[in-house]
């Protein structure tokens, strides 16, 4: 699909491998995983080598093709057997983001509805998989065109954590909006969380708006009330890694806290995300499972420790929005607004 953004290449099939760009790596070096073995593509979404949710639910389905790959098996009930427990293994590996779900969900339901050899039944799955990456670049293109309606021109805008292309397969969620907006021509500013404790703010969404040339300043997370105190910031964008159906919002830790300064400074705080985003089967953000991190995650930078031993750490890697903080969820099909249980419905229905 034609946009205005060359997306980052993430992830790619190629030559019967997956292809990532390791972002544990940047921005000081662009280097590459280049396997076909579905273990490393497990432990790339660990360490976050690649992140994101989009992203890790197109990984998920490409090592759901590796793991078939090595599965040594004609018969097909004995092949299935192997290759459910090996999906289970990839789909656990992250439990906030439910793109990595619900990706493994669907390779999990054309095996088990395939009618056909081992054979063919792994080149479905393939088949599969890149149909799960190029409807997340459309999806990518779509959010990005509803969610640039929202910016004016000469504004100045706030985000927490990547959600440009490295987070997708495409040019991203809220960053690529704002990488949108600004390659319409619109004058702009983005203020960067540097978003602790592994900074993909100041690692991540500085190597990729530099890379389209639009403007940001780069600043702690605790900067961000002085910030709206002091400078006029037209509307705040942020991701998700899974959204409940009433709207509540699992996102990186420390966008809770934007949302509620966002609020007091009567700042537009907006959700992008895809729909696959969505968890409908959950009611509220009180049932979303949230990761705990390695304490080395806080405690340590680039495997140097700058703190005492034998201290109580806490890693929580997400923190749940309430939806009525949230001014708008920016999807694919539209901007959906608070009731959301309605309106992400609605969309949810729409063709």
């Amino acid at each position: 699909m034609k946009t205005l953004i060359t997306p980052t290449p993430t992830i790619e099939w190629k030559n019967g491998q997956v292809r990532l760009i390791d972002q544990t790596k940047l921005p000081l070096e662009e280097d590459y995983i280049e396997t076909d073995d579905y273990k490393v593509v497990c432990d790339a979404i660990y360490r976050l080598a690649i992140r994101g949710a989009p992203a890790i639910g197109v990984a998920g389905a490409y090592a759901c093709v590796l793991a078939a790959n090595k599965i040594k098996s004609d018969n097909i009930d004995s092949f299935l057997k192997k290759f459910l427990m090996k999906a289970d293994e990839i789909g656990a590996t992250r439990p906030t983001a439910v793109n990595l779900m619900w990706a493994v969900k669907k390779m999990k339901e054309k095996i088990t509805s395939f009618s056909g050899d081992v054979k063919d039944l792994k080149s479905s799955l393939l088949d599969l998989a890149n149909e799960i990456r190029d409807d997340d670049i459309d999806r990518c293109h779509n959010l990005g065109l509803h969610g640039a309606e929202l910016i004016p021109n000469h504004s100045n805008v706030m985000t927490i954590c990547n959600t440009g292309g490295l987070a997708t397969s495409g040019i991203g969620t809220a960053l690529g909006i704002i990488q949108y907006a600004h390659a319409q021509g619109k004058d702009l500013k983005v203020y960067v969380c540097e978003t602790r404790p592994l900074l993909q703010g100041a690692r991540l969404n500085t190597w990729e708006l530099k890379r389209t040339k639009t403007p940001f300043t780069l600043m702690t997370d605790s900067m961000a009330a002085q910030i709206m105190e002091k400078i006029e910031i037209d509307g705040i964008f942020v991701g998700a890694d899974r959204i409940a159906s009433n709207g509540d919002t699992a996102n990186k830790i420390g966008t809770y806290s934007l949302a509620v300064l966002a609020k007091h400074h009567h700042i537009p705080f907006y959700v992008a995300a895809p729909l696959s985003t969505v968890d409908y089967e959950i009611e509220s953000g009180i049932d979303i499972p949230i990761e705990e991190r390695s304490p080395d995650e806080l405690t340590r930078i680039k495997g140097v420790k700058f703190t005492i031993e034998d201290i109580a750490v806490t890693t929580t890697a997400f923190d749940i929005t309430p939806a009525e903080l949230i001014h708008g969820i920016i999807t694919e099909k539209g901007v959906a607004k608070f009731p959301y249980k309605e309106s992400l419905a609605l969309q949810h229905n729409a063709k």
